[in-house]
């Protein structure tokens, strides 16, 4: 049975520690500490925003902050699905929370092309965080072939409304696109009636 607690607890202490007004280095170091508490326990997700969708990788969203300051987001990858080489214009903490994920860096040259730095797995319970400027280019991918994987992201905006980009590795091609959610509905945090029952 999954308890949606861990999710609420969290949303809460990244939303004090957002209201703090640490800095964005800050708040991504020890925001990335409650993420690894979150994900190093599989225990509440609601089964709905876990489902993968065979055509392509699935991106619920779990909770918004009412001023769009940052969102957090399941992303549930069917099996080797993967993402186009791509930027976020905002800052992330990625946290695995099931399965197994490739990340591939890439740099962006004078010229305007794409290149293949590293890549870099994450296993359950770990956290990576990525920053514009810094390392906001990259493919993501589950890196298993006969299973689903899921990651929970928490981005520095509401990502489902932003304007980002796409783009070709070999020519450097742009093309924008505002990602939206895969689903209609959010998990409902508040309505603590279930736990006192279950209780």
């Amino acid at each position: 049975m999954t308890t949606i607690s861990s999710l609420r607890d969290f949303i809460v202490d990244f939303t004090k520690l957002h209201d703090a007004d640490i800095g964005a280095q800050r708040l991504q170091t020890e925001g990335a500490k409650l993420l690894h508490r979150l994900v190093s326990h599989d225990d509440w997700l609601p089964d709905e925003f876990a489902q993968p969708n065979p055509e392509r990788y699935s991106q619920y969203l779990l909770h918004c902050d009412p001023l769009e300051r940052f969102s957090v987001v399941s992303f549930v990858w069917g099996p080797g699905q993967k993402t186009p080489l791509h930027d976020h214009r905002v800052w992330g903490l990625i946290g695995m929370l099931r399965g197994r994920e490739s990340e591939t860096q890439y740099v962006r040259d004078e010229t305007g092309h794409f290149h293949a730095t590293e890549t870099t797995f994450l296993e359950p319970g770990e956290v990576a965080t990525l920053a514009p400027g810094i390392n906001d280019y990259h493919l993501v991918a589950n890196a298993l072939e006969a299973e689903t994987s899921i990651s929970i992201h928490v981005y520095g905006a509401n990502i489902g409304g932003v304007s980002r980009a796409t783009y070709d590795p070999e020519t450097g091609t742009e093309k924008t696109f505002i990602s939206g959610y895969s689903s209609e509905e959010t998990p409902n945090l508040w309505d603590r009636s279930r736990e006192r029952q279950a209780a």
